[in-house]
């Protein structure tokens, strides 16, 4: 009998081995931890409720970075250092795998208009990776990275996209992006 694969998991496997071949062979960084991170957001935002996770006082859903900014200002501790990790997540993943939509996201009658996306997401980073207490300490070198690695890693997340593209239709049919017939 053959074990029963999720489709989270056959996701997770596709994302990983795209993610380290592009990583590791294309880009020479063999650095593990920040890959396996890199599959998790990527994991993570292939439902689009993570996408826009973050919320306000009163529950309302935030979909722009200046006022995930805000709401970050305004919590404490743990709850904050989420808020920042997820704002460098956030601009990660849009300025990487969907470059295309950053003029929607940053068009004039948007908050966003004036946010730079890489510059809050490696600030982001860097201050969630300031959190480095007990339960926090194995992620914060991770983020520092990066925060300081921030444009290497959009492009790693650019060619990962594009390979993803570039994979037989049965094969991108697991990651629930293909129609069914």
């Amino acid at each position: 009998m053959k074990p029963v694969v999720s489709g989270e998991d056959a996701l997770r496997h596709l994302f990983a081995a795209l993610t380290e071949q592009t990583f590791q062979v294309e880009l020479g960084i063999a650095d593990p931890p920040l890959t396996d991170y890199i599959v998790d957001l990527l994991v993570r935002f292939a439902k689009t409720d993570a996408v826009f996770r973050v919320r306000d006082a009163n529950g309302r859903q935030l979909e722009e970075v200046a006022e995930m900014m805000v709401e970050a200002e305004e919590r404490q501790a743990k709850p904050q250092r989420e808020v920042y990790r997820h704002i460098g997540d956030f601009t990660l993943f849009w300025t990487g795998v969907y470059p295309e939509a950053l003029p929607r996201l940053r068009a004039a009658d948007r908050k966003d208009h004036l946010v730079d996306y890489a510059r809050r997401g490696k600030e982001s980073y860097y201050i969630a990776s300031t959190f480095d207490d007990e339960q926090y300490r194995q992620e914060a070198p991770v983020l520092r990275q990066l925060s300081r690695e921030f444009e290497l890693c959009r492009h790693g997340l650019n060619r990962v996209r594009r390979e993803l593209q570039n994979l037989p239709e049965q094969i991108a049919r697991l990651s629930g992006d293909a129609e069914l017939n």
